[in-house]
């Protein structure tokens, strides 16, 4: 076997057992509602009841003390001329082991502790896809962070970024994708 690739596999192996997840596997986020890359049915927009999607996650990595959920279409406002990335939800201080948000939940059914921040319309909550113009896309995030973060009163998305640098133990990942009609 050549020297540089065995190296290679030998690294890649020790970066694999050194993820920090729990036993469930990949740290992974998804929705009963719609497939990752698939179409966001119309009940979460702008077009319908403009409530927030089911959500589960799983493989939450080790050490984890908060989670941290980011909404942002970075297609805004034309996907063939991007200009901004609009964020559409902003929680944080979510509790790892709740496994997940339920369709359209209001902000007191958030878990104890979940504090949201303000969305690209300067308030907290859920705004759902409306684009303007083309099919955009909307990426769901969720981090794993090795704190609680303080209160960070009516934070918007850069200023949450910057309260988790060096906190975050992992990024799961759902995209779903919306045209309106």
């Amino acid at each position: 076997m050549n020297w540089n690739l065995h190296r290679y596999l030998l690294f890649l192996v020790a970066w694999l057992l050194a993820l920090p997840v729990e036993a469930g596997g990949a740290f992974r986020l998804d929705s009963p509602a719609f497939p990752p890359g698939g179409m966001i049915p119309p009940r979460y927009t702008c077009d319908g009841a403009d409530v927030s999607p089911p959500l589960r996650w799983a493989g939450i990595p080790r050490g984890t003390r908060s989670l941290v959920l980011i909404i942002e279409d970075p297609d805004a406002p034309d996907p063939a001329a991007p200009r901004t990335i609009w964020t559409h939800w902003i929680l944080y201080n979510l509790p790892p082991g709740i496994g997940g948000l339920p369709e359209a939940v209001p902000p007191a059914a958030l878990p104890p502790g979940t504090r949201q921040g303000l969305n690209d319309w300067k308030r907290p909550g859920y705004g759902g896809p409306c684009p303007p113009i083309g099919t955009h896309r909307y990426f769901h995030r969720l981090y794993a962070l090795d704190v609680v973060l303080p209160n960070l009163g009516p934070v918007d998305r850069k200023g949450l970024l910057r309260a988790m640098q060096g906190h975050v133990l992992g990024v799961a990942e759902l995209v779903g994708r919306y045209h309106r009609q």
